[in-house]
């Protein structure tokens, strides 16, 4: 049985495909994620600087280790164009062991082991 693997999943919200692509091209190439999922038609209402907004955006469901939680979020922040992206991991506290292995299999544990 493969060892337990420490994983999370972390959601992120984009104004558009194209931002969502250059967001899931840049971490996949950095080996950040195992696998971004995105999804269109969401509708986000939100207070931003003291008004109600409301925009249509695409949501992002990124799968990577725990360890580098830390390390995605500065490589999104580097491609976002938002001010203040969303960016929310929870721990994947149960979850299939060969699906989590295929996670730890795609991303590495430290920076170093993925040069």
């Amino acid at each position: 049985m493969p060892a337990r693997v420490a994983a999370s999943m972390v959601l992120v919200t984009v104004p558009d495909r194209k931002t969502a692509r250059l967001v899931a091209d840049t971490v996949l190439e950095a080996r950040l994620a195992a696998c971004v999922q995105i999804l269109s038609g969401l509708e986000s209402h939100y207070l931003w600087k003291g008004r109600k907004e409301a925009s249509k955006e695409f949501l992002l469901i990124l799968k990577t280790r725990r360890s580098r939680v830390s390390a995605l979020r500065k490589a999104v922040r580097s491609v976002h164009p938002y001010e203040t992206p969303q960016f929310v991991a929870f721990d994947i506290d149960s979850g299939g062991p060969d699906y989590l292995a295929w996670i730890a299999g795609c991303v590495p544990a430290t920076e170093k082991a993925s040069e």
